[in-house]
């Protein structure tokens, strides 16, 4: 994989109206549109981001975070991050983000939460 590449799948949740965005790569101000191209484009009413093949997030990339967050609140959906890494989650502390973003260890666990 190419470095600032974020390679982004979506699938099916188990549950009904659950989506899950699974990503690889760096989450930075290079790969972002297509993220907030992905984000942007799924209506899930439950938007599950698993993090955990995503090796770095810089404040680009925390940005559009918050970004998905906020767009999901607008729309009264559902969103949560799972499987975030060391950095990224130092990130979020560091900038007091915790508390905005429901966050879990497995996408199971995330989707029983939100059920």
């Amino acid at each position: 994989m190419a470095k600032d590449r974020l390679d982004i799948q979506t699938t099916p949740g188990s549950r009904d109206g659950h989506r899950i965005l699974q990503m690889a790569g760096e989450l930075t101000l290079q790969s972002l549109f297509s993220f907030q191209q992905a984000v942007r484009s799924d209506k899930a009413p439950v938007l599950i981001l698993d993090l955990s093949g995503v090796t770095f997030v810089d404040s680009a990339g925390v940005g559009a975070l918050v970004g998905a967050c906020i767009s999901a609140q607008k729309d009264s959906r559902k969103l949560a991050l799972v499987g975030v890494g060391e950095r990224a989650a130092a990130s979020l502390s560091i900038l007091g983000l915790t508390k905005f973003f429901p966050t879990f260890a497995t996408v199971q666990a995330a989707e029983q939460s939100l059920s």
